[in-house]
C-alpha cells in the first residue's frame, strides 16, 4: 500500500493497551487531502492540499492550487492564508499559543471543510536515553524519550523521529499506561534497510526526535494509521484506506494544533 508516513509499531507488550479502531477501508480516490498543522513554535504554519489517487497509481497526487483556506482561533485571531506552490498555503503574522482552539476552514471545487483543534499544554521532552538488545545475533537499539506525564489522565501525544536524514517515522502515546509518572516506552530504532525504506541504526548515527502534544482526534487518526500498517513497516496511507479525520465533509488527512520539544541523540 501507498504511505504518507513511513511508521514503526513500538515494542509489543504496550499493543494490548490500545483500542482497536474500525476503518473503513473502501477506495477513497479523488477526495481532497488536506495536512494542517499548528504548533506553539513560531510560523509561519503550514497547510498542504492535494487530491487521493487509486490504488493503482503512482505517488503522484494532483495539487489543488486555488482554494481558499482561513485559519482561526477562539479569541478572534483570524488570517487568509497565501498559496505559495506545491499544494502549500503558509500563514503570514498568525501566532498560535498552548490552550486555545483553532479553527481551519477551506472552500476548495465548489466545498466547504472544517476542523478544529485545541492545542494541549505542553510538556517537555527532559531527555533520550539508549538501550540495546539482540535481535537475530544482531544489536538492534531503542531510545527511551524521557518526560513526565501531567497528573490528569487524557494526555496524548506523537513522536516523529528519523536516523540521520532518512525518512521519518512515527509513533503515538497516550497515557492510559504510565499515567503521571516518568515515561517508560521506549522507541524502537530501525534495525535493516528492507525496501529501501530505511537504514540499520549504527554506532555514530545521529538521531533527530520531535515529541508532539496532540489532542484525542489527532491522535485517534494516528493510532488509526498505526493499524493500518498492521505491525509496522512500509505501506498504508489515504489510498486505499484512511484513518478517521479530524475535516468535515468527507476530506482525508488531518489538523493538528499540537505542541513542540525536541531533542537529538548521538548512538554510542
Amino acid at each position: 500500500m501507498k504511505n504518507i508516513f513511513l511508521i514503526i509499531i513500538s515494542l509489543f507488550l504496550f499493543a494490548s493497551c490500545e483500542k482497536e479502531i474500525d476503518l473503513d477501508l473502501d477506495d477513497q480516490s479523488g477526495n481532497i487531502v488536506i495536512e494542517a498543522n499548528v504548533t506553539n513554535l513560531a510560523g509561519p504554519y503550514y497547510v498542504k492540499i492535494t487530491k487521493s489517487v487509486a490504488f493503482t497509481e503512482d505517488n503522484t497526487y494532483p495539487l489543488i492550487a486555488d482554494a481558499t483556506v482561513v485559519l482561526s482561533d477562539n479569541t478572534g485571531q483570524t488570517e487568509t492564508l497565501k498559496y505559495i506552490g506545491d499544494g502549500f498555503y503558509e500563514t503570514n503574522s498568525f501566532s498560535a499559543v498552548a490552550g486555545r482552539t483553532y479553527t481551519l476552514k477551506i472552500t476548495a471545487e465548489g466545498k466547504e471543510y472544517t476542523a478544529q483543534s485545541k492545542m494541549p499544554e505542553p510538556v517537555v521532552l527532559d531527555d533520550l536515553q539508549q538501550d540495546s538488545f539482540m535481535v537475530a545475533g544482531e544489536l538492534s537499539y531503542t531510545l527511551l524519550p524521557i518526560f513526565t506525564d501531567p497528573p490528569a489522565l487524557g494526555n496524548r501525544y506523537l513522536f516523529t523521529y528519523q536516523v540521520n536524514n532518512s525518512g521519518k517515522i512515527f509513533e503515538a502515546f497516550s497515557d492510559n499506561v504510565n499515567n503521571g509518572a516518568v515515561n517508560q516506552r521506549p522507541l524502537l530504532l530501525p534495525n535493516d534497510d528492507e525496501d529501501g525504506e530505511g537504514e540499520k541504526t549504527k554506532v555514530g548515527d545521529t538521531i533527530y526526535v520531535e515529541m508532539q502534544c496532540i489532542d484525542l482526534n489527532v491522535y485517534t487518526y494516528f493510532s488509526a494509521l498505526l493499524q493500518i500498517i498492521d505491525g509496522g513497516g512500509p505501506g498504508g496511507g489515504v489510498t486505499p484506506s484512511n484513518p478517521p479525520s479530524n475535516i468535515s465533509n468527507g476530506a482525508l488527512g488531518y489538523f493538528s494544533a499540537h505542541t513542540v520539544s525536541k531533542k537529538s541523540y548521538v548512538i554510542q
